[in-house]
Formats: structure tokens, C-alpha cells, sequence
């Protein structure tokens, strides 16, 4: 074998070049928790969002149920925001009184990897309206 001029046979080897690959093997070690913690973080996220869709629905069926809408428009307009989602309306009083939605939702957390630690949510929104009419 043939060694350069400024390399001694049997002396020592910089640390600069002991050390070469090691950023490479502590990215691979890091990265599975990197990613974890990613797809947590969209996780919740989706859950956030599912939030305010069912804050959403709950005003959508509030509106309905506040001009006299049937009951069928009423669910209507809840699940068009919000598929899947429940609702119940409050006892119709006068013109003028209050009237209250409640939205429920059970959110899915199917996300994968992460989907298994967090459990399914049941989300829920109660909106209130005056009577119009």
C-alpha cells in the first residue's frame, strides 16, 4: 500500500476523521422520534379542526332552528358542515326567546403511528340564537 508523504504509518488518526458519519448515525437515531412527534403534532391538528367545524354546525342549526325551520333542515344544516354529527335543538319558546343547538361529533384519531396513542374524541358545541319567527 502506498501512503502519502504527510501520513506516518502507525500514528494516530485525527478526530476530524474518527468523528466522519457521525452526524449521519445521530440524525438516524433522532429521526423516529422526529417523526413521531411530526405526525402528533398533525394529529392534533385534525383534532383542532374537527373543533371548529363542530362550533360551525352548532351555529348553522342554531340559524335554522331560529327562522322556524323543520327539524329535517335543521340536522341539515348541521351535517352539511359536519358529517356524522348529532343534533339536538332546545324547546321552541315566543319570538324573541332563546333557542340552543348542541352539536356532538366523535372525532377519529386514525392517524397512523400516532393514531393508536391518542384516543377518539367526542367533540361538542352548544350554540344559542334568538327567536325570529
Amino acid at each position: 500500500m502506498i501512503t502519502p508523504r504527510h501520513v506516518v504509518r502507525g500514528a494516530p488518526v485525527p478526530p476530524a476523521r474518527r468523528e466522519r458519519g457521525q452526524a449521519t448515525v445521530e440524525f438516524a437515531l433522532v429521526l423516529p422520534f422526529l417523526m413521531l412527534f411530526m405526525l402528533a403534532f398533525v394529529q392534533v391538528g385534525i383534532v383542532a379542526r374537527d373543533y371548529v367545524l363542530v362550533v360551525h354546525a352548532a351555529r348553522a342549526a342554531v340559524r335554522e332552528a331560529s327562522v322556524d325551520a323543520p327539524s329535517s333542515r335543521v340536522h341539515g344544516a348541521a351535517t352539511h358542515v359536519l358529517k356524522g354529527a348529532s343534533v339536538t335543538v332546545g324547546p321552541r319558546g315566543a319570538v324573541g326567546d332563546p333557542i340552543t343547538a348542541t352539536v356532538r361529533y366523535t372525532a377519529r384519531t386514525n392517524l397512523p403511528i400516532v393514531g393508536a396513542l391518542f384516543p377518539d374524541l367526542t367533540l361538542s358545541a352548544t350554540a344559542v340564537m334568538r327567536i325570529e319567527h
